[in-house]
């Protein structure tokens, strides 16, 4: 196995800036003495083929330059291979998104000299990753927060607003709560079954999601639990008054919130014409059902 790091690049990061500030990063890497290769994505999930391929070649430092999405493909690549066991790879970040919200939750900055410096210093997590399963036995896996509701909804309607920058989320997430009807759901957990009439319900492993809205409670990434939060008919003047909440998360403790810990659940909609969208790391995967289950300590990530 090679021992170099394998970069890989989202050139439209962060509204391009991944491809703007590449020879800062490339400098600032040999200043720190890292050898490296490198790969710039070429078209959507290219990520995923990008990870399989390196592998093959004995990469197993992984560095994604790029957003939550950009590291969302890059797990997705490695969780997905056969080659290696997943725990054998180190995956790094250079933050260049528009949210980073991944990154919040390990204190990671978005300076990159300082981010480089942390991958020189090289300290690491193995960290657990969600799985969730979708209508037509689709899998993805998520590294940091899921959901399906209020949240896929307002994922559907962000890309046109990320041109915004990070008050995107805010935006996006104002009009949703205008146009977004909470639905009535089966929720399968910890061997009950509830009926709730939910705004969302939130799959999480890490604290930050949304742009640094904090809606899990009490997170520990390699707990083997997912960190479970049900917000039922919260409506846009609850939103409004609790705003602060959404950021500092005590939103969590909210009579219409409720959190539970598991290592599985499943939460099915109870009219099938209605298929709300599910989202993964900020990315629009499928609508519908889901079935949710936990990977332990899956991935090394490189910390601060």
């Amino acid at each position: 196995m090679k021992n170099d790091w394998f970069l890989i690049i989202n050139p439209t990061s962060g509204n391009g800036k991944s491809k703007k500030v590449w020879k800062q990063i490339s400098d600032e890497l040999n200043k720190q003495n890292i050898q490296f290769s490198f790969a710039f994505t070429n078209y959507s999930k290219h990520e995923e083929e990008l990870v399989e391929t390196i592998i093959k070649n004995g990469f197993t430092k992984i560095i994604s330059v790029g957003g939550d999405g950009t590291l969302h493909h890059i797990v997705n690549g490695i969780m997905s291979q056969k080659l290696v066991e997943t725990n054998t790879i180190q995956l790094a970040v250079i933050p260049i998104g528009t949210g980073n919200d991944w990154v919040k939750t390990y204190n990671i900055p978005t300076k990159i000299e300082k981010s480089i410096l942390i991958i020189k210093k090289g300290k690491s997590i193995l960290q657990d990753i969600g799985k969730l399963e979708t209508e037509n036995n689709t899998i993805t896996y998520f590294n940091n927060v899921a959901g399906i509701g209020y949240d896929g909804y307002v994922v559907s309607k962000l890309k046109k607003l990320k041109r915004f920058g990070g008050i995107a989320y805010l935006l996006s997430g104002l009009a949703g709560l205008l146009l977004y009807k909470p639905v009535d759901f089966i929720i399968e957990i910890n061997g009950k079954k509830l009926k709730e009439k939910c705004l969302m319900v939130i799959f999480g492993i890490c604290k930050f999601s949304g742009g640094g809205m904090q809606f899990t409670k009490d997170i520990n990434t390699s707990d083997g639990l997912l960190d479970i939060t049900i917000a039922r008919n919260l409506t846009l003047i609850d939103m409004i008054i609790n705003l602060p909440k959404l950021y500092n998360g005590k939103i969590v403790h909210h009579k219409k919130v409720t959190t539970y810990k598991t290592n599985y659940l499943k939460v099915t909609p109870v009219l099938k014409k209605r298929k709300p969208f599910i989202q993964a790391d900020g990315e629009l995967i499928n609508s519908g059902s889901v079935n949710v289950s936990i990977i332990e300590k899956a991935i090394q990530f490189i910390v601060s």
